[in-house]
């Protein structure tokens, strides 16, 4: 009787401690998530074919408790979020990618976005916003190398940038000229912004008009410097871009500080990954003993990213067969681990990551059914 009541005790007090943990988390206002969320890692980072952020949304006002963290949305994994009462879906890849034109039982993507607003279950995709990240996926991958130093292979430009325009238009004015009469006619073209100084070319006072335009703008600009002769022969156009990100792009270009061999290579892949198997192509006059001293990676199908990379190695998920000749006939072997095995291991760390980004405010949990559809038998 007494060991009964013991064990009634230690039951109702580990309840407790669940409550009380459980009571700790708070729930966020979807709106105030995404926001964080973008924070971490901006979808302005996101290549411009991809479609990612927010892709259901159930009707507001709709708050998380549970976020459910996946590489890839499948029936099976939409179940076991429902069964773990998610609230939103961070899918890494994009489950809704091209235009759906009717949302029925037909197809399983369909079902899908079915599922989740039935649920009150919302749908996010980060993918190559996530891929360009400096603590994303290809940084995740590059630790699998060993001690290197990394650096995009595409690197991204600065959304923020506060240049406005596409391009700077500069000439200059003499004294003689209607300065005031030029600078009004140019201001009432609608996208561009002027400025001015004073400048001094073969002893004679000059102001030098500098106008930042738009694409669009830009044409009406030349027309109406071209109705001047002096105006249209000191006219000069730049095209503006906006500043590379350092640590922020497309694949990672690593060099290793100690080169080793490509065998001990493969394994140390293996382990990072956590696979039994790989696929290599051997570069040309390449043996297993030959070193590795840069590897050039990219997470998913790293075919356009990798392509003219300078490297001993190219590490990605999968790569065209005509793709893999060309870099095999260029001496560069590649290894090639299918496509989510090497994006999949980064959400145990995006898990953590996100926990103290979000200072613990909603529970995080992964996906136990995620997985590879190929599978090496």
């Amino acid at each position: 009787m007494l060991s009964s009541r013991v064990r009634l005790v230690a039951t109702t007090a580990r309840l407790v401690r669940s409550l009380i943990y459980s009571s700790s988390r708070s729930f966020m206002d979807l709106k105030a998530l995404l926001s964080s969320l973008n924070d971490f890692a901006s979808l302005s980072f996101a290549e411009s074919w991809d479609n990612v952020g927010l892709l259901v949304e159930p009707s507001p006002p709709h708050t998380v408790n549970t976020l459910f963290l996946t590489n890839d949305l499948t029936e099976e994994v939409m179940k076991e979020a429902l069964q773990k009462k998610a609230d939103l879906i961070l899918s890494y890849h994009p489950p809704v990618f091209r235009p759906m034109k009717r949302i029925t039982w037909k197809t399983w993507k369909e079902r899908l976005v079915i599922r989740a607003l039935e649920n009150r279950v919302g749908i996010y995709s980060p993918h190559t916003a996530y891929d360009a990240a400096p603590q994303g996926v290809n940084s995740w991958l590059a630790k699998g190398l060993g001690v290197c130093t990394s650096i995009p292979i595409h690197p991204s430009k600065a959304p923020d940038y506060p240049t406005e325009g596409t391009h700077r238009v500069e000439f200059s004015v003499t004294h003689t000229q209607d300065l005031d009469k030029v600078i009004s006619a140019l201001k009432e073209i609608a996208g561009v912004s002027v400025t001015s100084f004073s400048a001094r070319t073969d002893d004679e006072e000059q102001t030098r008009l500098s106008l930042n335009c738009t694409q669009q703008a830009l044409m009406q600009v030349v027309a109406f410097l071209s109705q001047n002769r002096q105006f249209y022969q000191r006219t000069e156009i730049l095209s503006l871009e906006k500043p590379l990100l350092l640590h922020t792009g497309m694949g990672r270009l690593c060099t290793l500080d100690e080169s080793v061999s490509l065998a001990t290579m493969i394994e140390r892949i293996k382990s990072h990954l956590k696979l039994s198997h790989v696929r290599l192509a051997l570069g040309i006059g390449k043996t297993l003993e030959s070193p590795v001293k840069v590897v050039a990676l990219c997470a998913g199908s790293g075919s356009s990213v990798l392509q003219g990379t300078d490297a001993d190695l190219y590490l990605t998920g999968e790569m065209s067969h005509h793709d893999v000749l060309d870099a095999a006939s260029q001496g560069i072997s590649v290894i090639l681990c299918e496509h989510s095995n090497t994006e999949r291991g980064f959400l145990s760390d995006l898990r953590d990551m996100l926990g103290a980004h979000l200072e613990n405010k909603i529970n995080i949990i992964l996906s136990e059914t995620d997985r590879d559809p190929l599978h090496v038998i």
